[in-house]
């Protein structure tokens, strides 16, 4: 009896030995940019569309996305029941929604991360927002978590 369930452990082991996965890590490689490479265009739509949605936490009003300026991932996630729960978290624990400051611009091989510091009017507030710009200048992702001063290279969760 002992000896089967031996046998049984060794062949589990031997059946779950992993594999070796290979992929490009060129395109994972995140470099911080200064923002005067970056269209000035392409930044100020960054920041016109991350703080349109952390507005819509003091307005409790969501102008919609359209498709000239997100992808259609983007408009399908950001609806207004969605930002309703969001926004009422936010407003308890971190006040009134102030302002986007840029920290720093960062580009992979397919996207350019633009990274906000969210202020918001309470001094427990300590936020981070990225807004991540894909090769067709659409906002492909927006993201927030919270602020920590070094730049994660983590791309998605």
């Amino acid at each position: 009896m002992k000896k089967a369930g031996l046998i049984i452990c060794l062949l589990l082991l031997i059946g779950c030995k992993s594999k070796t996965i290979s992929r490009d890590t060129e395109d994972l490689k995140i470099k911080k940019v200064i923002s005067s490479e970056i269209s000035s265009a392409q930044q100020q739509k960054a920041y016109d569309l991350g703080k349109r949605v952390l507005e819509t936490c003091n307005t409790s009003k969501f102008k919609p996305f359209n498709e000239t300026e997100v992808t259609q991932s983007v408009m399908e996630n950001t609806t207004e029941e969605r930002l309703t729960k969001t926004c009422q978290k936010f407003r308890q624990y971190y006040g009134s929604f102030i302002d986007l400051k840029l920290d720093g611009v960062y580009k992979t091989k397919q996207e350019t991360i633009y990274r906000y510091h969210a202020l918001y009017t309470k001094k427990v507030a300590n936020k981070e927002l990225r807004v991540f710009v894909n090769e067709d200048n659409l906002v492909s992702a927006i993201k927030s978590m919270d602020w920590d001063e070094k730049f994660e290279s983590q791309i998605t969760d």
